[in-house]
């Protein structure tokens, strides 16, 4: 499971690795990245792809084939209301690495510091679930949210019981309720 937070600058935001993992993560002289609370793992060849991207703008891009199209539809409904309920942008990329538009999205997607990030993508060892959140979002949303949100819906159990699918749906479901909860020191204390 990746965590990373956007910088204030988001020229640089997203690394070029098939994850979109930040370039704060990367240590290129160990060829590692670092995975929050977890240590190193090897890092995999960046991606850039936009012919992978969708003709028309959506929130949802499933180029793994995890989603159905009535699935897709509710994702697609559930981020819109995010959007209009709380100001922030959730997105969701879920892919097969090498199978990814990578670095495309950034421009796509107009990725800013409201922006939530999440990468499906079941060649991550053992973790789904992955995301890279801006810097309005940090300060809303406690860093150990992202981190109980991938150990619950991420694990390997529960997404071979699921279905990638399932753990999509219920992350997303998970972040919405996070985020229209009150903003207070017991805010997203619970994933849902």
């Amino acid at each position: 499971m990746f965590i990373s937070h956007f910088p204030n600058n988001l020229t640089s935001s997203i690394h070029a690795t098939d994850h979109c993992v930040l370039s704060s993560l990367f240590n290129p002289k160990a060829n590692t990245i670092e995975q929050l609370g977890v240590g190193p793992v090897e890092a995999k060849v960046g991606v850039n792809k936009p012919e992978l991207l969708p003709k028309e703008f959506s929130p949802v891009i499933d180029v793994a084939g995890f989603l159905s199209d009535g699935q897709e539809k509710r994702l697609v409904q559930e981020i819109d209301n995010i959007e209009k309920d709380t100001g922030f942008k959730l997105r969701v990329l879920a892919q097969n690495y090498p199978d990814t538009p990578g670095l495309a999205i950034k421009d796509f997607w107009q990725v800013d510091d409201r922006t939530i990030v999440f990468v499906a993508d079941p060649t991550f060892a053992g973790n789904i679930l992955n995301f890279n959140v801006g810097a309005s979002v940090d300060l809303d949303v406690p860093r150990s949210f992202w981190s109980r949100l991938a150990g619950k819906y991420g694990n390997m159990f529960y997404w071979k019981e699921k279905g990638e699918d399932g753990a999509i749906e219920a992350a997303v479901v998970a972040i919405s309720s996070c985020l229209k909860e009150p903003v207070g020191s017991d805010n997203c204390s619970e994933v849902k």
